[in-house]
């Protein structure tokens, strides 16, 4: 089994992929965190040193090499799943869930840690940042619909959440 947790920074997929790991003794992996393990640097000074993309070729590279290994939980980098064929490979390789929140959503789940740890939130007042968000949302929705299965999180707590993801992997 292979599932690839996708959606917005802050949106909650390395939290419920851990929380699938507890409950389902399926390893989980953050690209995010890997990436960073690799290279040796942040993702923001990635970004600042390197490049995006060659961040985003470490990601590929990332997924590529985790799936090869059998069973895992993937939580995804926001962006992942909008860099050139990443959503259909990760769709053809295994199963893909979107979760789906609001910017709102989003921005009132943010620690100042969790604001501070992404480079494109930095700086920003809140009005600044939920413009930002809504906007890059907007942008990225179309990849993140590819996904086979979309939860609402508008509608379902975190706990629900995991009960509906666990159910899933049971089904498959």
């Amino acid at each position: 089994m292979r599932l690839f947790i996708i959606g917005y920074a802050g949106s909650g997929k390395s939290t419920i992929a851990r929380r699938l790991t507890h409950d389902t003794g399926i390893r989980s992996v953050d690209t995010d965190k890997l990436v960073e393990q690799r290279v040796g640097a942040s993702i923001a000074d990635i970004f600042l040193y390197e490049s995006e993309e060659y961040f985003r070729e470490a990601e590929r590279s990332a997924i590529e090499s985790i799936t090869a290994e059998g069973d895992v939980i993937v939580a995804t980098g926001g962006g992942l799943p909008t860099w050139r064929d990443n959503m259909e490979w990760m769709n053809d390789e295994g199963v893909t869930i979107y979760l789906r929140r609001t910017a709102e959503q989003i921005l009132k789940r943010l620690s100042d840690y969790g604001r501070q740890k992404r480079p494109m939130f930095r700086g920003k007042s809140d009005e600044e940042l939920l413009e930002f968000m809504t906007q890059q949302m907007v942008d990225r929705e179309r990849y993140y619909a590819k996904a086979q299965y979309i939860i609402d999180c508008s509608v379902m707590s975190d706990d629900d959440i995991v009960n509906y993801i666990r159910q899933l992997i049971t089904r498959l």
